[in-house]
C-alpha cells in the first residue's frame, strides 16, 4: 500500500491539527477502525483512538462526530478503489483524488449503502481479532512459536528450484483486440466495457481508470474517455492465436483465464539449449509479430512467483526472479501482501490491522496466525513467506469441474411472468454450457439477488441428471415459487429481483468413454500415437513420491480472491444500472460473462499439426469401438454397439466360451454346440422368461 492513498484532504488536516493529530497513515486508520473500548483509548492518552469508536462517547469527550465520520469514511473509501488497484500503468496516478470521486459519485446509493454496511462488518471483524489478539499478549506463545518453526522447516525441504515456471499475461487484452480494428483509438484513453469496464488502454489507466469501475465513474476521471462494447467471440479467437504459439513452448501448459497463461519451459529450454530469459524474448517477439498484440512474462521457480513477476515490468516487458533461495526470501521480504495472489482486499486489511504490511513481516506473528486466522491460513502465509508456491503446470481441462452455471443482471423486476421468462432464458443458456462442457448435473442450484442485494441461494437434487433447457427449467421454477412466496409471506410484497442464476452441481460427464478403459483393458498405443503425444513431466518430486498432484494451500486462498473480485464487478454493474436507470438499455438479454472464465481446451503444437492432418483422412475408416469381449473391431455407434454387446453376452455364447476353457479337447460328440449366429437368430427380444437365470441375461448400456 502507498502513503498517497490515505492521506488526508486540506479539512481533513485542519480538524486533526485542532486535535493535536498527525495525517494518518493507512495502518493508524487501521488501528483507529480497529480499536475496541474508548475507555481504554482515553487511559492510554490516545486522542486517535478516542475518535474512532462510539460517536455519543466520542462527543462526550470533546470530538465533533463529524470528525469521527471522516475518520469512519476513509477506509470506506480505500474500499471503493476496487481489485484493480495493483493493477500495472497506475503508479503515478493520485488514488487520493480517485477514492473522493468514487465516493461522492456513488454516495446515496444501493451500492454505496452495501458497501458501507460490509465496510463497517469488516471493522468489527478487526476489533474481534485485535481483542484476541491482546489476549493472546498475555499468554506463552513459546510452543506455537516452535510448531511455527517445525512447519517451516518441512516447507522448506518442499522447496523445488528446478523447474522453470512462465506467466504470461496479455497486456490490456480486450483493449489491444480491439486497436487492431481501431488503429485511431492507438493514442486516445479508451476502455471496453460501457457499464462495467473491463480493462482499459494504458493511456486511460493515468486517468485512475481501471478494470472493474463503473462507466460515469470513468467519465468523470476522463471525460474524453471512449467506451466500446463487448465482443467475446473476438477476444476469444485471438486467444486461441495467442495459445498456439504457447503450446510450441509447452504443450501442457495451463489457461488460467482468456488472457493469462501458466508455463512450464524446463524442457524446452534443456532440448533447444537456451536459456529461459532468452526462450520467453523470443516467446513474446513471436506474439508479437503474429498476433499483433504485446505480452508481458514472469520466469520464476514456482507459479506464485512468476505471476507476481509478470506485473513487475508492464507493458510488454519480462522480469526473472533467480532461482535461489536467498534471492527469493530477499524478494518476499519487501513485497506489499497485496501483490500476491490469494490475499484480497479484506485480508489485506486484516493483516494490516496486525502490523503485517510486507511479506517479511508474517514470519515476526507466525506465532498468533493459527490463533487469529485459523490452520488454513496459517500454511498459506507461511508458503507466502518463504516464496513457495505450486510447480506442477497442467491443462485447465484436466483440473476435476465442480459445477457448470450461467447468471444474468437486469433491472429490477418483480412481475412473475417476466421472471418466468428470465429463468427460460437462463435455462436454455445453461444447456447451451452444459453442452459444450460435456456435463450432466443431479443438483440444480437457483441464485437470486434481490433488489436490496440480499443474495438467496436453494437447491434440490434431481431425480436424474439433468441437462436439457427443459428438464432445467422444470426443476428450476419451483425453487423461484417457493422464493416468491416465501418473500411475499415474510415481507407482505412481491419479489423484486436484479440478478438471477442457474447452476448444476454433483456433474456427470457426458462425453464418450474409451470401452477398453471402462472395461479395465489396456490396448497397445501405436508408435505414431506416443510420439506424437505430449506426456505429462515429471519433476524432482515425482521421482521420489509418485506422480501424485502437488496441493498447495494457496489454491483455495485464489479462488477466493477472485471470487472476491468477481462479487466486486457484480456490485460495481449494479452501480452502473442504478446510475443509467433512465438509459433504454436491454440487459435482459445478455447473460453475464464473468471476464475470463471461458477456457477452452490447449491447441495441439505446430509439430503435430502434419501428423494429425496425415491422420484426419483415415479418421472415417477407423473410427470403431473394439469389443472387449470377442476384441473384435465394430463401428462407432451406440445402439449398433449394445447389440453386439448383447450378442456377446447371449446365452449360447457364454456357454460356448465355458466349453471351449473347461474342454480343451472340444464338444463331446452328439452334443451340438451353440454358436454365436445361431443364439441370435434364435434368441427373441424382450423380457427374458423366468425360468432362465437373470444373470446370464443382463445387459450393458453405454450412454452418450
Amino acid at each position: 500500500m502507498t502513503s498517497d492513498r490515505s492521506a488526508p484532504t486540506s479539512d481533513e488536516s485542519q480538524e486533526n491539527d485542532a486535535f493535536d493529530l498527525q495525517p494518518l497513515s493507512q495502518e493508524a486508520l487501521l488501528r483507529i477502525a480497529s480499536h475496541g473500548s474508548i475507555h481504554e483509548a482515553a487511559s492510554q492518552g490516545s486522542l486517535k483512538d478516542l475518535i474512532s469508536t462510539d460517536k455519543d462517547l466520542a462527543s462526550a469527550a470533546g470530538v465533533d462526530p463529524a470528525t469521527l465520520d471522516k475518520v469512519d469514511h476513509d477506509t470506506l473509501k480505500y474500499h471503493l478503489l476496487g481489485p484493480s488497484l495493483t493493477k500495472a500503468g497506475q503508479d503515478n496516478v493520485d488514488q487520493q483524488r480517485v477514492s473522493e470521486i468514487i465516493y461522492e459519485a456513488s454516495k446515496g446509493s444501493k451500492y454505496f449503502n452495501r458497501e458501507e454496511s460490509k465496510d463497517a462488518t469488516l471493522t468489527k471483524k478487526i476489533n474481534v481479532i485485535l481483542a484476541r489478539k491482546r489476549q493472546l499478549d498475555k499468554l506463552d506463545l513459546t510452543s506455537d512459536r516452535r510448531r511455527a518453526e517445525d512447519y517451516i522447516q518441512s516447507l522448506e525441504l518442499s522447496r523445488d528450484l528446478s523447474q522453470t515456471i512462465v506467466h504470461i499475461d496479455c497486456d490490456a487484452f480486450y483493449a489491444a483486440v480491439e486497436e487492431l480494428d481501431r488503429p485511431d483509438l492507438k493514442d486516445v484513453p479508451f476502455a471496453v466495457g460501457k457499464g462495467v469496464l473491463t480493462t482499459c488502454n494504458y493511456h486511460a489507466r493515468k486517468f485512475g481508470c481501471r478494470s472493474g469501475m463503473a462507466g460515469f465513474v470513468a467519465m468523470k476521471l476522463c471525460p474524453d474517455l471512449v467506451c466500446l462494447p463487448l465482443n467475446f467471440q473476438k477476444y476469444t479467437a485471438k486467444a486461441q492465436e495467442v495459445r498456439a504459439i504457447l503450446a510450441d513452448y509447452d504443450p501442457r501448459f495451463s489457461s488460467a483465464s482468456v488472457d493469462e497463461a501458466y508455463l512450464n519451459i524446463t524442457e524446452y529450454c534443456e532440448r533447444n539449449h537456451i536459456t529461459p530469459w532468452d526462450a520467453v524474448a523470443q516467446l513474446r517477439e513471436e506474439v508479437k509479430n503474429k498476433c499483433k498484440i504485446t505480452i508481458s512474462a514472469g520466469i520464476a521457480a514456482n507459479a506464485m512467483l512468476a505471476k507476481i513477476g509478470s506485473n513487475r515490468d508492464k507493458p510488454n516487458g519480462q522480469f526473472e526472479l533467480p532461482p535461489e533461495r536467498a534471492e527469493i526470501l530477499r524478494f518476499m521480504s519487501n513485497l506489499l501482501t497485496r501483490k500476491v495472489n490469494g490475499i484480497g482486499r479484506v485480508f489485506e486489511r486484516e493483516l494490516d490491522a496486525l502490523g503485517i504490511k510486507n511479506c517479511g513481516d508474517i514470519y515476526e506473528k507466525r506465532a498468533y496466525l493459527s490463533k487469529l486466522f485459523g490452520d488454513k491460513a496459517f500454511r498459506f502465509l507461511m508458503s507466502v513467506y518463504l516464496g513457495l508456491g505450486r510447480t506442477s503446470i497442467a491443462p485447465a481441462e484436466e483440473s476435476e469441474r465442480k459445477s457448470v452455471g450461467t447468471e444474468s443482471t437486469f433491472r429490477d423486476m418483480s412481475d412473475p411472468k417476466q421472471l418466468r421468462e428470465k429463468l427460460s432464458w437462463i435455462a436454455e443458456e445453461l444447456q447451451g454450457d452444459m453442452e459444450r462442457t460435456g456435463f450432466k448435473g443431479r443438483t440444480l442450484v437457483l441464485k437470486a439477488k434481490l433488489h436490496t442485494y440480499e443474495v438467496i441461494t436453494r437447491q434440490v437434487v434431481c431425480p436424474y441428471a439433468i441437462w436439457k433447457k427443459e428438464d432445467l427449467f422444470k426443476f428450476g421454477w419451483p425453487i423461484l415459487e417457493r422464493v416468491m412466496k416465501d418473500h411475499t409471506n415474510e415481507h407482505k410484497g412481491p419479489l423484486c429481483l436484479r440478478l438471477m442464476g442457474l447452476r448444476c452441481t454433483h456433474l456427470v460427464s457426458t462425453k464418450k468413454t474409451d470401452i477398453n478403459e471402462f472395461f479395465g483393458i489396456k490396448m497397445p498405443d501405436s508408435a505414431e500415437g506416443k510420439e506424437n503425444a505430449p506426456h505429462p513431466r515429471t519433476t524432482s518430486e515425482d521421482s521420489d513420491q509418485g506422480s501424485e498432484w502437488e496441493t498447495w494451500p494457496g489454491l483455495e486462498f485464489e479462488e477466493s480472491a477472485r471470487l472476491e473480485r468477481q462479487a466486486e464487478l457484480e456490485e460495481v454493474e449494479a452501480l452502473s444500472q442504478e446510475h443509467e436507470r433512465q438509459r433504454h438499455e436491454h440487459h435482459e438479454n445478455n447473460s453475464v460473462r464473468r471476464h475470463g472464465r471461458e477456457i477452452l481446451p490447449n491447441p495441439a503444437p505446430a509439430s503435430q499439426h502434419e501428423a494429425q492432418s496425415h491422420t484426419e483422412d483415415k479418421q472415417a475408416d477407423t473410427d470403431r469401438w473394439r469389443c472387449p469381449i470377442c476384441q473384435r473391431p465394430q463401428i462407432a455407434d451406440d445402439r449398433a454397439f449394445n447389440e453386439h454387446i448383447d450378442l456377446c453376452l447371449s446365452r449360447g455364447t457364454i456357454q460356448d466360451i465355458v466349453k471351449q476353457t473347461s474342454d480343451p479337447v472340444g464338444p463331446r460328440q452328439n452334443e451340438p454346440v451353440a454358436t454365436s449366429s445361431t443364439a441370435f437368430h434364435s434368441r427373441k427380444r424382450g423380457r427374458p422368461p423366468r425360468s432362465q437365470p437373470m444373470r446370464e441375461n443382463k445387459k450393458l448400456f453405454f450412454s452418450t
